[in-house]
């Protein structure tokens, strides 16, 4: 799998949102997370693939998609032949919308959007189709208050989508809820460094200076997952990527991810992916396209 780089996006603090348009023939940028927020629309991209946390998909021609600070994510080449994709990406700070904003009735619709992109959302073809033309009109508008209304405008037009879906788990996501204590954060620090080995329960615990009693109800009221589903969505998202990107046999993932038997890792996996680890690296390979 690929290293993961720390970008600085060219956001100013005295920018609104940031926007480059781009013609291309190949994916060149490595894996990446920044804090920043994202909008990438593509075109013309028929064979890219793209990869948001666990998330791994082979597009068609068009793909947008709007991924919350911290997330790790790429678009590669893969099979793309393309001598001619258009992106257009967008970076803004969440501070743009503070949280009395997005606290009035009205703006209800974009705070729920903001959550689903702490996981990274992809829109459909509808949506696309919509909002093609708005952003087509941000590109070429200059700087200023009427290119910040059209850039809210095509935020908003996100926001009442329906046809969307949500695309890494929220374990591998690496986003820094604000909901979460210092206490959660490092239990989480320490799961994602140790997700291949045995955790207990006490060494959480002792992480948190809490019985395990308390911890494990202090972790699912900060979290709405128990301290187990959080440990197995960890592993469930490096074993995918394994999948995808590896020749591994699939017990080697199996192990490899922290799994202590093949046959819990195949039930486990089935159940929380809806099929099963070698249907997923098959259904993958058969190249199914994201329209």
């Amino acid at each position: 799998m690929n290293d993961v780089i720390s970008e600085i996006t060219r956001l100013s603090d005295k920018d609104c949102y940031h926007l480059v348009e781009r013609h291309k023939k190949q994916h060149t940028y490595p894996m990446h997370r920044h804090q920043d927020m994202e909008i990438n629309f593509v075109e013309n991209c028929q064979g890219t693939r793209r990869i948001v946390g666990d998330s791994i998909e082979v597009l068609g021609n068009y793909d947008i998609a709007l991924l919350g600070g911290n997330i790790e994510h790429t678009w590669e080449q893969y099979e793309c032949t393309s001598q001619d994709m258009r992106e257009i990406t967008i970076h803004f700070s969440r501070d743009l919308f503070s949280k009395a904003f997005l606290g009035k009735t009205h703006m209800k619709p974009l705070a729920d959007l903001f959550e689903r992109a702490d996981v990274g959302v992809a829109f459909g073809m509808k949506t696309i189709m919509r909002v093609y033309d708005k952003l087509n009109e941000l590109v070429n508008m200059e700087p200023g208050f009427h290119s910040v209304m059209k850039f809210m405008d095509l935020m908003y037009d996100l926001a009442l989508s329906t046809d969307y879906k949500l695309l890494s788990t929220s374990a591998f996501a690496h986003t820094v809820v604000s909901s979460d204590s210092r206490r959660v954060q490092k239990v989480k620090e320490y799961i994602d460094a140790n997700y291949r080995n045995e955790i207990r329960l006490q060494e959480l615990a002792d992480i948190s200076s809490m019985t395990p009693t308390a911890f494990s109800r202090f972790f699912k009221l900060r979290t709405a997952k128990s301290i187990s589903e959080y440990i197995i969505d960890v592993r469930l998202g490096h074993a995918a990527r394994l999948l995808a990107d590896s020749t591994m046999a699939v017990v080697e993932i199996c192990y490899h991810c922290g799994f202590n038997n093949i046959s819990n890792f195949n039930r486990i996996f089935k159940k929380r992916r809806g099929c099963t680890p070698t249907q997923f690296r098959d259904n993958y390979h058969k190249k199914h396209v994201i329209a």
